[in-house]
């Protein structure tokens, strides 16, 4: 594809968004995360990414190799050999997202902090008579 304007992810028609809710979708980034450390086998990668079903893993799999970020390997043996890794932009994409995750777990105790004063702060105002 040609682009012959400037993406703008604010722009609601631009493709970019739809990559940028592919990468930052819940099973996108702890996929990207986890194949940021070595290749891994479907079932290995289910395991690694906890909580996700097989049909999700498999969605958010084929949706990241459409999308240029997951090379999948398919060896011809029996049984069959499926190894998933990271293409140079995917690795890019990873550590991205891999940041920001980091991010939100060294924060999380102020988000926390944060959540605790505006829920006491809307009980307060929900207990005062109008």
């Amino acid at each position: 594809m040609n682009v012959s304007w400037t993406p703008d992810v604010n722009d609601k028609m631009c493709p970019s968004r739809i990559v940028l809710e592919h990468v930052t979708s819940r099973w996108g980034v702890l996929v990207l995360a986890a194949l940021l450390e070595r290749s891994y086998r479907f079932s290995e990668l289910r395991r690694t990414v906890g909580g996700v079903s097989e049909k999700m893993l498999a969605q958010t799999l084929q949706t990241l190799e459409r999308d240029g970020f997951v090379h999948r390997d398919a060896k011809p043996v029996i049984p069959p050999r499926v190894d998933y890794t990271l293409t140079a932009l995917g690795r890019e994409a990873a550590e991205q997202v891999w940041s920001l995750a980091r991010w939100t777990e060294r924060k999380l105790e102020a988000v926390e902090r944060a959540r605790a004063e505006y829920d006491a702060a809307k009980t307060s105002l929900q207990a005062e008579p109008a």
